[in-house]
């Protein structure tokens, strides 16, 4: 087994496992239940996404697209229009 992904998250362990299950690529998250041992810290480095070696090649670019794809959920959620009336919003 290889490691493909490190997650931040379960979630996107989760969406990275299905993304590779829908393309034939059978995966496996390592670490999985050790984040209910750290509570509410990040799961960074205890969470990753493994397949078997002979599916590395095909695996990264499967991957690579569900990456791009977070990054730019991550940066529309950055974007999204505050109405500057709001002044629970505003700078203090």
């Amino acid at each position: 087994m290889h490691t493909v992904y490190r997650a931040e998250n379960l979630f996107d362990a989760h969406l990275v496992k299905d993304a590779l299950e829908r393309q034939q690529i059978p995966a496996f998250i390592a670490g999985e239940y050790l984040t209910g041992a750290v509570g509410q810290l990040p799961a960074r480095d205890l969470v990753a996404v493994m397949v078997a070696d002979a599916q590395i090649a095909a695996a990264e670019t499967v991957v690579h697209d569900v990456e791009a794809l977070l990054c730019e959920a991550r940066a529309a959620i950055h974007t999204w229009d505050i109405d500057p009336s709001d002044s629970a919003l505003a700078p203090g």
